[in-house]
């Protein structure tokens, strides 16, 4: 008998040791499996070139993934068509404006291409990881509709509107920009469950950070008007915020791009350590990028006029504590996942 519960007990922790590794290295798989897909593409590259290209069938469509794209494409072009619409005297065609306008169009366009390509199964001919390109773009049209839905009525719709009462068409197009946020949320969600067993780098958290960061870099760079410009120039310190964010932001690009076109394994050093090493950068530059905005604000909170101008300081001070705050747990994952793999 004690025998037996000796052997019952190792089972137990036998097992619970296996739960642990196999949770610990699920990151790792992720890296294994970009690792070696690079080596059998071109072994694979020809035997695709010759094969025939089936079209998609009307069940994809009505798939429940297709039905929310539809919705995304129809709450999208329901959107801007009631702004274009819209009495243009009571819009301020700033930033914000061209924000707004580009999120809503330009997701309206891509998420019509994604659905047209699985439609007609093309994706073995597009040079991109689809495990990794819809979520990504799901995720970022989701970051980029919330923002258009919180800054359009905020920035855009002039205070002149609601007095006169005249703004039916803003207020609906506001309305139907959350219903395409909640849309892309959706189908993050979906394609998230979906492909959990099988998902690429940028459906894991590390991916959904590296999102975030280009959607935080975005919105700085709106925030940054003509207004702050010549109010803040004189400042040196301001001009290396905004090389700390141009500098940023194209390290998070570069690594989204790479991660889509499955590169990894063609980089000399290994690229978790390049993440790492890019991540470290990032934090210690947005240290000082945000010891000046707040340093900023302190300071000069008395002196700082029009309202508009203060507006923006603090959002582009909220916002680069958050992607401060991006970066840091981004480097938690990174230095984990090296650990892992030595």
């Amino acid at each position: 008998m004690s025998r037996n519960g000796l052997t019952g007990g190792q089972r137990k922790g036998d097992e619970g040791a296996g739960s642990a590794r196999s949770r610990l290295g699920d990151l790792r798989c992720v890296w294994t499996h970009l690792d070696r897909r690079h080596k059998s593409h071109s072994c694979t590259a020809g035997a695709d070139a010759g094969m025939p290209v089936i079209l998609g069938e009307a069940r994809i469509l009505t798939s429940p993934q297709s039905i929310v794209r539809i919705l995304e494409m129809l709450f999208g072009c329901v959107t801007f068509s009631l702004v274009v619409s819209a009495d243009s005297s009571f819009l301020d065609k700033g930033p914000h404006w061209f924000l707004c306008m580009f999120s809503w169009c330009f997701f309206f366009v891509l998420t019509g291409l994604i659905l047209l390509v699985e439609f007609v199964q093309f994706q073995s001919l597009v040079p991109l990881s689809w495990k990794n390109l819809p979520i990504s773009m799901a995720f970022l049209g989701a970051l980029m509709t919330l923002s258009a839905s919180v800054c359009f009525p905020l920035f855009v719709i002039k205070e002149s509107c609601f007095e006169k009462s005249s703004c039916g068409h803003l207020v609906s197009a506001t309305i139907f920009s959350c219903f395409s946020f909640l849309s892309y949320s959706a189908e993050v969600y979906m394609t998230k469950v979906r492909s959990e067993a099988h998902s690429g780098y940028m459906s894991t958290t590390p991916g959904f950070l590296k999102v975030f960061e280009v959607f935080c870099s975005c919105m700085i760079f709106v925030s940054v008007d003509t207004e702050v410009l010549d109010n803040l120039r004189v400042y040196p310190l301001f001009w290396w915020s905004l090389v700390v964010y141009s500098c940023c932001f194209l390290m998070s690009v570069c690594t989204i791009v790479v991660m889509l076109g499955e590169c990894t394994g063609r980089c000399l050093v290994p690229f978790d350590r390049i993440l790492a090493a890019f991540s470290m950068l990032c934090v210690v530059m947005y240290v000082t990028a945000t010891g000046f905005w707040l340093w900023h604000l302190v300071n000069t909170q008395q002196n700082i006029s029009p309202q508009s101008l203060w507006r923006n300081s603090l959002t582009i001070t909220i916002i680069t504590c958050l992607n401060l705050l991006t970066y840091t747990v981004d480097l938690a994952f990174s230095i984990k996942l090296v650990c892992y793999r030595t």
